[in-house]
């Protein structure tokens, strides 16, 4: 027996050892901007490099979020049979998931984040399988077609990204190994076998060391996401949501039905990229502001705002931008306000931020409100420097209608559920150290699960300690083997 063939029994006795329950599934999320304070440059790189394919570039894979190597949530997974770990930046404006591959070109080896990098080889891993063009997946993912493609040929991908960089490969077919909850604050490990790009060439900031991960996992809508590939085969619903504290270092990413706690929803737009919904009105501090840059609201109607975690901060057209932040000053005509790196405006502040400074609201279709509270419109950056959240952007649909983009510091510190099935997204004020209660589709039993608990739940049965950075375990529900 070859050594290929041996691994293949051993890792094959493995699998079995350690799937054959069906239910909860979870693995861990950490993010680089844990804390109160933040990096200016960092968050407002990550976010530029981010729109400048956010609208702009149409990509053959369809996916829209940002591949960039600042990543705000990134997760560990394994993948391949025995199973390695990758690192791998989670993000919900994406689609296509893929990892650097042996023999990358200009690949990251090293990262500052002090995570290892490490390529994925499918000569090492016995269950791995080349997906070729002549496969419905290849043309789902791709836009091709299968017309004159020979059997044997690879199912190449290349994405070109706003910034200039560029991923390219083909796509693999591979067990990913996720933890999954079998009972209150427990878990153990299960796979699933999902299709990724190996990619076997970088250039620009993706082949950077600075803040480098091993690739990307998308939460987009497209067919090619590793959710959808889930869904389709039966093992999932295609149901997720997050609840991410970004001071305290906590929180959930899940996969599936969350029945506590409950949560308000508002439609999706149809035939959107991104999580697009209707926002009917803001205020700040109760008074109105207008969403027409025509005065006294001349044709005035909803505009569209996009959910995205994967975007750190929130970017308002110009004219509302003005709006706002002329209304929120006001409430501190005797504080200096300051342009710092020419984009943030700062000041320095002693009190408490809630009761000198006024509550935003947003109001979307179907009575969903999302309330921002200073405190978490504000970041700190000193003892006692703060900056807003608030950014100027031009960013437009395809259409040319401004676009309001929602990040990660106002969906922070609520449970943000992303229904798929229903095609709704909806949010609820959230303490994201508190545990949700799940359901299992196929049982029916709810299970408690906690930030903190899956993780050592996962680290018992793989007999090894984690890094845990912020640890926001990712469940999935109704996982059948």
């Amino acid at each position: 027996m070859d050594t290929r063939a041996l691994l293949a029994v051993v890792a094959g006795l493995l699998v079995m050892h350690f799937s054959g329950v069906s239910g909860n599934v979870a693995f861990q999320v950490h993010s680089k901007f844990k804390g109160s304070q933040r990096s200016l440059g960092a968050m407002r790189e990550h976010d530029s490099r981010r729109h400048g394919r956010l609208l702009s570039v149409d990509l053959p894979l369809g996916g829209n979020g940002s591949p960039s190597a600042i990543g705000l949530y990134f997760a560990q997974v394994g993948l391949g049979n025995p199973s390695k770990d990758f690192y791998v930046q989670v993000d919900t404006g994406s689609d296509i998931f893929w990892v650097n591959c042996a023999g990358c070109d200009k690949c990251p080896t090293k990262s500052e984040l002090g995570i290892d990098i490490k390529p994925y080889d499918i000569n090492s891993s016995p269950s791995g399988k080349l997906v070729t063009c002549d496969q419905k997946f290849c043309a789902a993912a791709t836009g091709s077609s299968a017309d004159g493609c020979k059997a044997d040929t690879l199912c190449e991908y290349s994405v070109v990204y706003g910034d200039g960089s560029t991923t390219s490969g083909y796509f693999v077919e591979d067990y990913i190994h996720l933890n999954q909850v079998t009972g209150n604050f427990h878990s153990s490990l299960t796979y699933a076998s999902v299709k990724f790009g190996c990619a076997k060439k970088q250039t620009g900031d993706l082949g950077s060391s600075d803040g480098a991960l091993s690739g990307l996992i998308g939460f987009g809508q497209a067919n090619s996401s590793v959710l959808s590939q889930l869904a389709s085969a039966g093992k999932v619903k295609k149901i997720f949501a997050h609840c991410l504290d970004n001071i305290q270092g906590g929180g959930i990413f899940t996969i599936g039905e969350v029945v506590e706690p409950k949560v308000r929803t508002t439609p999706l737009v149809p035939n959107q990229s991104h999580y697009n919904i209707m926002l009917k009105a803001i205020e700040v501090g109760g008074e109105g502001v207008e969403l027409s840059s025509i005065p006294f609201g001349w044709f005035d109607k909803d505009k569209q705002a996009i959910v995205d975690s994967g975007t750190t901060l929130t970017y308002l057209p110009g004219y509302l931008y003005d709006s706002v932040m002329s209304k929120i000053t006001a409430s501190q005509p005797g504080l200096k306000f300051v342009v710092v790196e020419e984009q943030f405006t700062c000041f320095e502040y002693s009190k408490s931020l809630d009761d000198g400074f006024p509550a935003v609201k947003f109001q979307f279709v179907g009575s969903l409100n999302l309330t921002v509270y200073p405190h978490e419109y504000l970041f700190k950056i000193s003892d006692l420097k703060w900056c807003f959240g608030w950014m100027r952007s031009s960013i437009q649909s395809k259409d040319g209608e401004d676009i309001i983009l929602l990040g990660d510091l106002v969906l922070s510190n609520k449970l943000v559920l992303y229904d798929l099935v229903n095609q709704t997204v909806g949010w609820v004020d959230y303490d994201c150290s508190w545990s949700v209660k799940v359901k299992d589709e196929i049982s029916g039993v709810i299970h408690s699960v906690g930030a903190h608990d899956v993780a050592s739940g996962y680290a018992l049965t793989m007999g090894r300690a984690l890094t845990c950075l912020l640890s926001v375990p990712f469940i999935l529900y109704s996982f059948m083997l």
